[in-house]
């Protein structure tokens, strides 16, 4: 049987029924595990941080193979307890893949999921998995990314709170308990953790101190937003090589997702700019590097 891609479900199946024609999609998937491809790679996060334009260019690449329905699976955050077999009917068929990218230097397949950088579980899961995989972590700004992670779960209706400085007096009680009751139920799913940590998901050295306890460091690439989309040509260049696919670009470099909205209140800039120094300056210590948005500490809290 041909297999089916993603591009044919929404060409073929009028908009109303492409969910449920997704929902048949998936549940055959891992029927033909086996004959599936695994991931190379795996963008991990973070949230807000520019990942869905990376995986949009990442996905244009002659060589890359993207999940045929979603950008992410979520199985090492929601799903862990499907199995293996049930992430593997995810990927497109190894095949397929090959017929595809002959010319370009044979198929190399991913996915990206940013809650997967800040689950206290999904690092541990997939080195038990993919020990040799490779790793994409994008970052930003905390400050500028835990507003315009507010904006966006405020947006979907995920957060009803109607102010962003109460929903930061707010998440210490909305997640209170939920990383140690994540660790000890692997089928436990936390809305908060999920999409309410606003100022813990900017603590970035944290997350990557947890990767590199499971990885090593060169399996791991680092990125900042602030430099991704100022100089995106040598950016993508660099993920490429670090990647080891065949040199390629993208005609254009879009940005994806931006959320608009009224400017964040200058006492939450305060508040997370304070939060955030030393976080910060342990992510520093940690890359040996300082972000760039380190640069403007002083302007950003003006």
């Amino acid at each position: 049987m041909k297999a089916v891609t993603r591009a044919q479900v929404r060409r073929l199946v009028p908009p109303p029924l492409q969910p449920a024609a997704r929902s048949v999609y998936l549940r055959l998937g891992p029927a033909t595990s086996s004959l599936r491809m695994v991931p190379s790679f795996l963008v991990i996060g973070g949230q807000r941080c520019g990942t869905t334009s990376i995986f949009k260019a990442l996905s244009a690449h002659p060589q890359v193979m993207r999940p045929p329905v979603e950008k992410g699976t979520d199985y090492y955050t929601l799903w862990h307890d499907r199995g293996l077999d049930w992430y593997r009917g995810h990927f497109p068929m190894q095949s397929v893949s090959r017929l595809r990218t002959s010319r370009a230097g044979g198929p190399v397949a991913f996915e990206a999921c940013t809650y997967y950088v800040f689950h206290p579980c999904a690092i541990e899961r997939i080195a038990q998995d993919f020990p040799d995989i490779k790793l994409v972590v994008m970052l930003r700004d905390p400050v500028e990314r835990a507003y315009s992670a507010y904006k966006h779960e405020h947006a979907r209706e995920f957060d009803t709170e109607a102010d962003f400085s109460r929903a930061l007096d707010l998440e210490d009680e909305r997640v209170r308990g939920e990383e140690e009751r994540l660790r000890a139920d692997s089928g436990y799913q936390s809305f908060a953790w999920r999409h309410h940590a606003y100022a813990r998901r900017g603590q970035y050295a944290e997350q990557l101190e947890r990767v590199f306890t499971h990885f090593s460091r060169d399996q791991v690439h680092v990125m900042q937003s602030e430099v991704f989309f100022e100089q995106p040509e040598a950016e993508f260049a660099g993920l490429v090589r670090f990647l080891g696919l065949t040199p390629w670009a993208p005609r254009t470099f879009d940005q994806h997702n931006a959320r608009p909205g009224r400017p964040m209140p200058d006492d939450a800039r305060r508040r997370l700019s304070e939060h955030f120094r030393d976080h910060d300056q342990r992510l520093a210590d940690l890359l040996h590097e300082r972000p760039r948005w380190m640069a403007h500490e002083t302007s950003r809290e003006s």
